[in-house]
């Protein structure tokens, strides 16, 4: 009896976790373009635009990335300043900076701008770095609920190998669980919808075990059921390894397939020979992850601004490729400099339907030239997806046994325009790293 009721919970708590991201999330992330010195007025101008123009297509998530509690984040030439003084409060817990986050103070914490961001029907998400803050740790500041203190709970030989902030959590530590729980107690009290967790999907300091957060995965899991608050949960960095498929997709909503992804060519032909290695484990509420958009004007917070140095082409790619998978889609760029062209690319609803509403993602063909990508449509009609991979204009040739099809209409999805019917076979020429999304019907 007692083992049914186990499994009763079980089943039942995998079913709110999927229910939360039963679609794959839509949104703006701040990391590509502020780094980690986003500011609350720099979140709110992103907000704002995306309620008056995107919110519309099913863009809601506005995340909030790392470091939200470092007053001094890129005041100095490293990414991030070793052993920095993070903001704390009594609890081993972090809070907001209240100098880049003004309605954070008095202990309000992220409520104050979480409560503005779901005035606008729109959700809030944070970042967060795996484990407890190694200051909590040094000066034995105590975890709420219990009698102990943090360095009773901190495995000070599990650390970041690019963030000095945190120490792993030693699961196997009475308490571990009454931490974590403490921490979305918190997030939970200030309306968080959505968590990216950092280095955590792969722990790149431990190559010969990357997965060595995967106790931790599992205590934050049990928090957020714990917390009284739905969220989704995305796990940082990739690689994720396809061997872990089991465990990811049963305690996370997103997880990274790939390291940071810029913008790059050589990064995004390489994300099709990942996407081909996560197909099969597409499922709603559980969505392999190709990062984020780094599309529009990116680099800011880098000192390094710039728009984008993919081509439109690229772009269009891009976007193709992720819709087609199915990926969450992060916007990464400053929302508010955005050109009409971007613009485009993110409320184009038929191409948005592909990635809210397609089934069974396949991928048809791959080679160093060319890809071919479908994904199931209602009323039995397909998504197809044909992308010129080489650095010349190519003709390609898609025979429609290929996709199960004899004969199909075309809509050109892209351009929102019906393209002819066809009998046998689709040629045509794409420029270089050029693509067409249509639907055969």
């Amino acid at each position: 009896m007692q083992d049914k009721t186990h499994k009763m919970m079980y089943y039942k708590s995998m079913k709110n976790k999927n229910e939360c991201a039963i679609k794959p999330p839509m949104g703006w992330n701040s990391w590509d373009c502020y780094a980690a010195n986003v500011t609350e007025k720099q979140l709110m101008e992103n907000a704002q635009y995306m309620r008056r123009n995107m919110l519309q297509f099913g863009w809601e998530y506005v995340v909030c990335d790392i470091q939200w509690y470092e007053p001094l984040a890129g005041t100095e030439k490293t990414e991030y300043r070793p052993f920095a003084e993070l903001c704390m409060d009594d609890y081993s817990r972090l809070l907001p900076a209240e100098n880049r986050f003004p309605s954070s103070a008095e202990g309000v914490g992220f409520a104050a701008i979480a409560e503005k961001i779901h005035s606008m029907g729109l959700k809030f998400g944070i970042h967060y770095m795996r484990g407890i803050p190694r200051q909590a740790v040094h000066r034995q500041t105590p975890i709420k609920g219990t009698k102990i203190t943090a360095d009773k709970i901190a495995n000070p030989f599990s650390i970041s190998k690019w963030n000095s902030d945190m120490y792993g959590v030693d699961a196997s530590k009475p308490h571990a669980q009454d931490y974590y729980n403490s921490v979305f107690e918190q997030f939970a009290s200030w309306g968080v919808d959505y968590v990216k967790i950092d280095d955590i999907c792969n722990t790149n300091m431990y190559p010969n075990d990357p997965y060595s957060g995967r106790e931790e995965i599992e205590l934050i899991y049990n928090a957020i059921n714990n917390c009284g608050r739905e969220m989704v949960l995305s796990l940082s960095p990739g690689p994720a390894a396809i061997e872990n498929a089991w465990h990811l997709s049963r305690h996370a909503n997103l997880w990274r397939i790939t390291d940071d992804f810029w913008d790059q060519w050589d990064l995004l032909k390489d994300m099709f020979r990942r996407c081909e290695l996560w197909q099969a484990h597409i499922q709603p509420g559980c969505w392999p992850d190709c990062d984020m958009l780094p599309l529009g004007k990116i680099g800011v917070g880098f000192k390094k601004p710039r728009m984008t140095n993919f081509t439109r082409d690229e772009q269009r790619t891009l976007m193709t490729l992720w819709c087609i998978f199915r990926s969450p889609l992060m916007m990464g760029g400053v929302l508010p400099d955005s050109d009409k062209w971007t613009l485009s690319l993110l409320t184009n609803d038929e191409v948005l339907a592909v990635q809210q509403q397609g089934e069974q993602p396949m991928q048809v063909r791959l080679n160093d030239d060319e890809a071919i990508w479908m994904s199931r449509a209602e009323n039995r009609a397909i998504n197809l997806a044909i992308f010129n991979l080489s650095d010349k204009r190519r003709k390609i040739v898609c025979p429609l046994s290929e996709v199960n099809f004899r004969k199909a209409s075309l809509r050109d999805l892209w351009s929102k325009k019906d393209v002819g019917f066809v009998s046998d076979k689709i040629t045509l020429e794409l420029a270089p790293h050029a693509s067409v999304l249509y639907k055969l019907v």
